[in-house]
């Protein structure tokens, strides 16, 4: 449903709705009409009465004949009462199958085809469509029926008194009605600028020290004030569209009102009698004013609001693809289109990204190709890209100029994403069981011996089954940093995804418990790993290595890059084949890593990890990074 048309598609939407009730349906509105004739009468008698109590009354000075239509009209209210909360169970009637289609549909969708949303839409997004369609049926009832009642009323006192009524009130009618489609695309505007503008902030308040670190604090500004200004012009136009609602009433309601009083004296003197003439005041006043408003206020503010929430229960098929997300491959890889020859495993083409139109270049014309079942480690120092790098192949950030292709399907998109499986720093390990841990990744049931098999080559076995085996439950606060770690490679090693990206995933894990787990993903079959290393036995066990130094960035073997690459000499320092990487002096948890969980995991022989504030130590031969915990890496 697009702007432009959303309101007429939405009366389109709701008709279509009706006439596809069940016979329930539509008897409830039958028995919404009927209840509905009660308040019309009450309309009626409420100007008609009046006019017969001052003329035939009061006037004729027969105060008993007075009283009795003033009696009239208030038993006219009472019946009128009585239909209106019978009007509300016909609502309920009316709407509540309308509901109910929209549960169906919401959890259609959240079930079959896996709808993240679908749990919103069907606690709070139905609830507001279904009380939204219940008003518009309310107001929309209201101003129909109080209209021929207060209109047959005003041509049974005296035809003339239609007059000055009906041309001001279908002239505000119409202006209303040709002001709807605009005000409703102004509406979803500010809707959609408020939602921008709420989610931008909600994905940068938590990263503020990360924004910070990177030195992408005016980059976040210009972003941020930019959805603000558009947030901003889009209220500006819509209050600018909320004028012509008051237009709208003051044309339909209150010049009527004006017209009467100045005209009064030519009614007058055209046979209108003063009752009539006080009726009809009464009935624009108190009846046709108030429904007037009602109607312009309901269908300006709560149409617009249902339409939004319409569309965004019944959306069309995804034209585009969803934003990647880590440790997302829920499906197995979808086929690219295929092209003559073999595309590479991952290609950069030129790729370039900064935080910041003033910042220098994160990453600067980076151009690399990795064939299937490559092996590229990443190497730098500390905020040199290393983890930009890793979210740019991810799809998480979007580069300032260049071009990302996983399997020759370019980043970002649905079928690069479902190609790829990032493992962060922190690994996430939800509260459950350990095998649906394991298991997330992929859509089918995994057979034991392969869920075994893989907790055996990644290194997972000892902490598997002192947990009691994949039946057992998984607590995450119980669990270490380095066993969070195991449980999530054996999780990416799983998946369906043939390109792996660890992005210092094994920080938490001891030397031998890394080099073990990347062996094990080197050797998965037709899998490609990218590993953004924190020890320099990471990149001496790999194939490539892509040594990130801005503007002198070097890209080869272990060899070619020891020979063109200064800062890679340095950072291999006093490496020594054969030997692990180990710590001078103790750790101490200095900066508040888990303590030790087993064999394998960081802290259990003093094993160094990959970032802490002052006072960290570091191993000799491992990649020098000192910066803040929490920076670019």
């Amino acid at each position: 449903m697009t702007h432009r048309n959303g309101l007429h598609r939405l009366h389109g939407h709701l008709g279509h709705r009706a006439l596809r009730f069940p016979y329930v349906g539509r008897r409830a509105v039958v028995r919404l009409a009927g209840w509905s004739v009660l308040e019309m009468g009450q309309t009626f008698l409420l100007g008609y009465a009046l006019a017969r109590a001052l003329d035939d009354g009061f006037l004729a000075g027969r105060a008993a004949v007075g009283l009795g239509w003033l009696a009239a009209a208030g038993l006219g209210v009472l019946v009128g009462a009585y239909g209106t909360g019978r009007v509300y169970g016909a609502v309920a009637a009316l709407v509540e199958p309308f509901r109910d289609r929209l549960v169906t549909g919401v959890v259609r969708r959240g079930v079959r085809e896996g709808d993240r949303g679908a749990l919103s839409g069907l606690t709070q997004q139905v609830e507001i469509a279904r009380d939204t369609f219940a008003g518009l049926v309310m107001v929309s009832r209201s101003f129909v029926f109080t209209s021929v009642g207060a209109l047959a009323g005003l041509c049974s006192l005296a035809p003339l008194l239609l007059l000055p009524v009906v041309p001001p009130l279908a002239a505000g009618v119409a202006l209303f009605a040709a002001t709807l489609r605009p005000l409703a695309r102004r509406q979803e505007a500010y809707l959609a600028a408020d939602e921008a503008l709420a989610e931008n902030l909600g994905a940068v308040c938590p990263g503020l020290r990360d924004v910070t670190a990177a030195g992408a604090e005016d980059r976040i500004a210009a972003d941020a004030g930019a959805l603000a200004d558009a947030e901003q012009r889009a209220a500006r136009a819509l209050a600018r569209w909320g004028v012509a609602r008051v237009v709208c009433l003051a044309l339909g309601g209150h010049l009527p009102l004006v017209l009467l009083l100045a005209g009064t004296p030519w009614l007058l003197d055209h046979g209108v009698t003063p009752g009539a003439v006080l009726g009809a005041l009464a009935y624009v006043s108190q009846s046709l004013l108030p429904a007037l408003t009602s109607l312009i206020h309901g269908l300006g503010t709560s149409g617009s609001r249902l339409t939004v929430v319409l569309r965004r229960l019944t959306p069309p098929p995804p034209a585009v693809s969803r934003p990647a997300v880590p440790e997302l491959t829920p499906h197995p890889p979808p086929p690219c289109p295929s092209t003559p020859a073999v595309p590479p495993a991952l290609a950069l083409t030129s790729l370039t990204f900064s935080y910041g139109p003033a910042c220098a270049p994160v990453v600067d014309d980076l151009t690399l190709a990795l064939p299937s079942g490559a092996h590229l480690a990443v190497v730098g120092p500390s905020g040199v890209g290393k983890s930009t790098l890793a979210g740019l192949v991810a799809g998480l950030l979007k580069p300032v100029r260049g071009d990302i292709r996983i399997r020759g399907c370019r980043v970002p998109g649905r079928e690069a994403a479902a190609g790829r499986v990032l493992i962060p720093q922190e690994a996430y390990v939800f509260s459950g069981g350990l095998r649906e841990n394991l298991a997330h990744l992929r859509p089918d049931p995994v057979p034991e011996a392969e869920l075994l098999a893989a907790a055996e080559a990644v290194g997972l076995t000892p902490l598997l089954n002192a947990l009691g085996g994949p039946g057992a439950s998984v607590d995450p606060a119980a669990l270490s940093a380095g066993e969070r770690q195991l449980i999530a490679l054996t999780r990416a090693y799983l998946s369906s995804a043939p390109l792996v990206l660890l992005d210092e995933a094994t920080c938490h894990l001891d030397p031998v418990a890394e080099e073990r787990a990347e062996r094990a993903f080197a050797a998965r079959p037709g899998g490609t790993l990218v590993v953004v290393a924190h020890r320099i036995s990471s990149a001496r066990r790999a194939g490539r290595v892509l040594v990130m130094d801005g503007p002198r960035t070097a890209f080869g073997t272990h060899e070619e890059v020891l020979r063109r690459s200064p800062l890679y000499r340095d950072l291999v320092g006093g490496w020594e084949p054969g030997q692990l990487s180990q710590p001078a002096l103790a750790l101490g948890d200095a900066d508040g890593v888990d303590a030790v969980a087993g064999a394998g995991l960081a802290g259990d022989g003093c094993h160094v990890v990959a970032h802490g504030p002052v006072g960290q130590v570091q191993a000799p031969g491992d990649l020098r990074e000192g910066g803040p915990l929490g920076g670019e890496g």
